[in-house]
């Protein structure tokens, strides 16, 4: 044993969060600040593979974050309701990796879905800058919504308070 703590498997994204995070609904990015306190910021969202991906030109606060510790969630409101009289939503967990370069391209990509066709975001003047695309390997779906399989009921521990 390397001392490395175990990672689950990375999984198959269902297509109805497929569907939802190619729809273009601001993501909600949760990591860990350098004290322990959570830190929370809204992206862009997109797919590559089975793979989450977003974007920041500077090493902002989610970048440093996610350096030091790569484990984090993603929450996605949906637009539907579900038949329990809840709002669809969408919560990924897993793990990330921070690639260096790529992020005016991706940032690009994505705007043509948040803020419509033919919109040219990042400006020109940032192509230079390479920018960071973070890449999440998804370990755990959740939420409420057809990609968890059941309806929402109670969780699991709410029984011991």
């Amino acid at each position: 044993m390397s001392g490395e703590t175990e990672r689950p498997p990375a999984l198959t994204l269902p297509a109805a969060a497929r569907d939802l995070i190619r729809s273009g609904p601001l993501a909600h990015l949760a990591t860990v600040n350098p004290d322990g306190s959570p830190h929370l910021t809204g992206v862009w969202v997109g797919l590559d593979g089975d793979d989450l991906v977003f974007a920041s030109m500077y090493a902002w606060r989610k970048t440093k974050n996610l350096w030091r510790e790569p484990r984090c969630a993603v929450s996605v409101e949906g637009t539907g309701m579900h038949a329990s009289g809840l709002r669809e939503y969408l919560v990924l967990r897993g793990t990330v990796t921070v690639e260096e370069g790529s992020a005016f391209a991706l940032l690009r990509r994505l705007a043509s879905v948040y803020m419509g066709p033919g919109t040219e975001f990042p400006p020109d003047e940032l192509s230079t800058l390479g920018g960071y695309v973070m890449r999440m390997r998804v370990e755990r779906v959740g939420g409420v919504g057809p990609w968890t399989g059941a309806p929402p009921g109670l969780p699991e521990d709410a029984a011991r308070g």
